[in-house]
């Protein structure tokens, strides 16, 4: 029986000795995330009006008397952060091949039927040396694309304005502006 309290009374001793006082532990951290938004438009990369051409080709006299349209999807890719405009202008009044020249009003510019993603009021412009609205209020978004149709009608391809002229390549840059409201 001295053996059995001695025994107790050693494991009590130890268990009361030998127990490590529990502390409380952190358990949670904290940090703080900052996301900083800047402003941005951008007419993108993979936008077919970056370094493309538009190739219309009159051979024969079917060509000047019919209306030529050439799609161009993807002819835009923009990402706003705003709703936005997109604007168009020749570089000059003329298309050139030295010095004849073919007014760039017999160019016509609008959204495709399958217009792309990119939504806003579309217009169809005639081309002009002067800034024009192709979209207003385009809502904002990203890779936001606009599939455009370019066409020479037939009054125009069989009027003066390109009947009549030296065969040749005749040459106008034709440029896109987006712009945040």
């Amino acid at each position: 029986m001295k053996k059995l309290i001695a025994i107790a009374a050693l494991t009590i001793g130890a268990i009361i000795l030998g127990t490590n006082n529990v502390h409380a532990q952190n358990t949670t951290a904290t940090t703080t995330v900052n996301i900083t938004l800047n402003d941005v438009i951008s007419i993108d990369a993979g936008s077919t009006a970056i370094g493309n051409t538009v190739d219309f080709n009159y051979v024969t006299a079917a060509d000047y008397n019919s209306d030529q349209t050439i799609n161009k999807a993807n002819s835009l890719k923009v990402t706003s952060t705003k709703n936005f405009n997109v604007k168009v202008k020749a570089g000059g009044p003329n298309f050139l091949n030295g010095t004849n020249l073919i007014p760039v009003n017999v160019l016509t510019i609008k959204a495709a039927s399958a217009s792309g993603t990119m939504g806003g009021t579309k217009n169809t412009v005639v081309l002009s040396a002067t800034d024009q609205n192709l979209v207003t209020n385009a809502p904002l978004g990203s890779a936001l694309t606009l599939n455009l149709d370019y066409m020479i009608p037939a009054a125009k391809s069989s009027s003066s304005d390109i009947l009549g002229k030296p065969a040749g390549t005749y040459t106008q840059t034709v440029t896109y502006t987006a712009t945040a409201l």
